[in-house]
């Protein structure tokens, strides 16, 4: 039976590449009616950030990919945690140590510095150089009572090639004495991830490692300890191309980091006390992030972007989520990078995908993150997708972006997403309907919009007069109030945006809206009139002038 995994280390959020990684090993065991196992590898003590394990299991729950065995699932092959499996790996050091198979060693960081720099000098690749003797266990003790640091490294065999059998990339060959005698067990006693992960696949019976090129060069290594711990055939290995962003370079989880740092140093007298405390760290913590010698948690740097007012790129699948992607658009999307259907299909839902995915079309050849093709993806999805299913997607994503519409009941939001017909994005409907659940105080006014739509062109006038039409209507429909204003801008002989737009600033703050028959309709006839009233006392207050004095200087 078909058994595969997703490992991931939680030093960060689930990003567009982890997320590709687990659907295609989620998507191959579905199609084989395997089984697919999620494993947290969190064994880097110091770079794991509190709320990364969280955010890695929703963000897979809500992408739709369930696992049959690993964290809150529980299965045979518990626990799923590294972090609680060191007695495992540490039975299985002592193996290879008694066998001489791998040994202690007591080199300081200064000192492994120094042995890379003079390997750099000589311009020679730096590889450990292997004690004729290894010491015991009680030569670690003395070291361990020195204050030495003490790890253990595996003994690859250097008399032979190794030859990595891939299903992407065929038979992948490393001349004997390429690959060095590695660390397996760090100086705190957690294993390597090299170490770790052989171990689990083999006690978890993974018959295939579907997984990122970058973890290609460390096969032979692995597979080197598979032998020298008995454990027999080796899993079956593919190893996907990279996924490159359309901005240039490969797509990285640092990428978020990497845009903060350059906005901190980018901007000039910043008070760093504030922005820390903003992000919830202390200055110490926030001065070695600046400086690229810690991460904080991804929390702390989405509070921190939102303190600056600066942009970050979309790169993690919870940043797709708040910026208004279906589920099923991260599916379709992920599951055609470096994989395709043998036709001409692209837009596929999660049953076509598990029906049509093998492991023989995986290609090559790097995929490209094109994000305008994402967007155009999530159009098509939100399109497509059936109206109960939109209006949960919907209430989510108002939920976990504290919208003011969430308020908003089940029909009502039915109604915004139909009248939205054609959107992008849950985004771009949230950002057309939010007016409507604001307080006419909370109405932020778009200084540009003001300007060029109601401080130009009559737009004042023509605002008092739709405010005084509206006032008389005694049907306030969405039919009233679309004959009133095409009537209006008929008898002044403009289009009917001259019209219709120092209206829709006057409710909303800005020129983007829902249709404007609809959003008067919808915000009434008092809260219409009432932000007319007050726009217009707004825009005299802060221009300094009549309204005749505004529309003589607009003309």
């Amino acid at each position: 039976m078909v058994v595969t995994r997703f490992a991931p280390s939680p030093t960060g959020y689930l990003h567009v590449g982890g997320a590709r990684t687990a659907l295609f090993n989620w998507l191959w065991a579905r199609r084989t009616g395997g089984t697919f196992i999620l494993r947290i590898e969190d064994t880097d003590q110091k770079r794991n950030t509190p709320t990364a394990i969280r955010q890695v299991i929703d963000d897979l729950r809500w992408l739709g990919i369930q696992w049959d065995e690993g964290p809150e699932a529980g299965g045979p092959n518990g626990p799923y945690l590294q972090s609680q499996r060191r007695d495992i790996y540490d039975k299985h050091i002592k193996q290879l140590l008694d066998e001489k198979k791998a040994y202690y060693c007591f080199d300081t960081p200064e000192e492994l510095d120094a042995l890379r720099r003079q390997a750099q000098n000589q311009k020679k690749a730096f590889s450990y150089r292997r004690p004729e003797d290894f010491p015991d266990a009680e030569d670690a003790k003395k070291a361990r009572a020195k204050g030495r640091s003490v790890t253990v490294r595996f003994a690859v065999p250097q008399d032979e090639p190794m030859v990595v059998a891939d299903i992407v990339r065929g038979e992948v060959t490393f001349a004997a004495g390429e690959i060095g005698d590695f660390i397996i067990q760090k100086n705190d006693g957690f294993p390597t991830y090299n170490f770790a992960c052989v171990v689990d696949d083999y006690l978890m019976k993974v018959t295939h490692v579907i997984r990122g090129q970058e973890h290609l060069m460390n096969t032979p290594g692995q597979q080197a300890l598979w032998k020298a711990l008995g454990f027999g055939d080796f899993p079956k290995y593919a190893h996907m191309s990279v996924t490159v962003s359309d901005t240039g370079g490969k797509l990285s989880k640092r990428e978020r980091p990497k845009a903060i740092r350059k906005a901190i140093k980018a901007m000039q007298d910043i008070d760093l006390e504030k922005l820390a405390e903003a992000g919830s760290i202390s200055l110490e913590e926030l001065e070695a992030f600046i400086n690229g010698k810690t991460a904080v948690d991804m929390p702390c740097i989405d509070a921190m972007a939102k303190h600056l007012g600066a942009a970050l790129p979309e790169i993690n699948i919870v940043d797709f989520f708040k910026s208004g992607y279906l589920p099923e658009t991260m599916v379709n999307f992920l599951g055609l990078l470096g994989w395709n259907p043998g036709d001409n299909r692209e837009i596929m839902p999660v049953d076509e995908l598990i029906e049509s995915f093998d492991l023989s079309r995986l290609t090559k050849a790097n995929s490209l993150f094109d994000r305008q093709k994402l967007l155009a993806f999530n159009t098509e999805h939100i399109r497509i997708a059936p109206g109960e299913k939109l209006l949960q997607h919907f209430k989510d994503y108002l939920k976990a972006i504290e919208s003011p519409a969430v308020s908003a009941d089940s029909r009502l939001l039915s109604k915004i997403i139909k009248i939205c017909e054609g959107a992008r994005t849950l985004a771009d409907i949230e950002r057309k309907s939010r007016f409507l659940f604001l307080d006419n105080s909370q109405i932020k006014y778009d200084d540009k919009a003001v300007k060029k739509v109601l401080l130009k062109n009559d737009g004042l006038a023509v605002l008092t007069t739709v405010r005084d039409k509206l006032a008389a209507m005694e049907q306030f429909t969405e039919q009233a109030i679309e004959d009133m204003l095409r009537c209006l801008a008929e008898e002044k002989q403009v289009g009917l945006g001259k019209v219709a737009q120092p209206l829709r600033v006057a409710i909303c703050g800005t020129t983007i809206s829902l249709s404007i028959f609809n959003s008067v309709e919808m915000l009434g006839k008092e809260k219409t009139l009432a932000r007319i009233d007050n726009t217009l006392k707004k825009v005299k207050k802060d221009t300094g002038c009549s309204m005749l004095d505004t529309r003589k200087n607009g003309e």
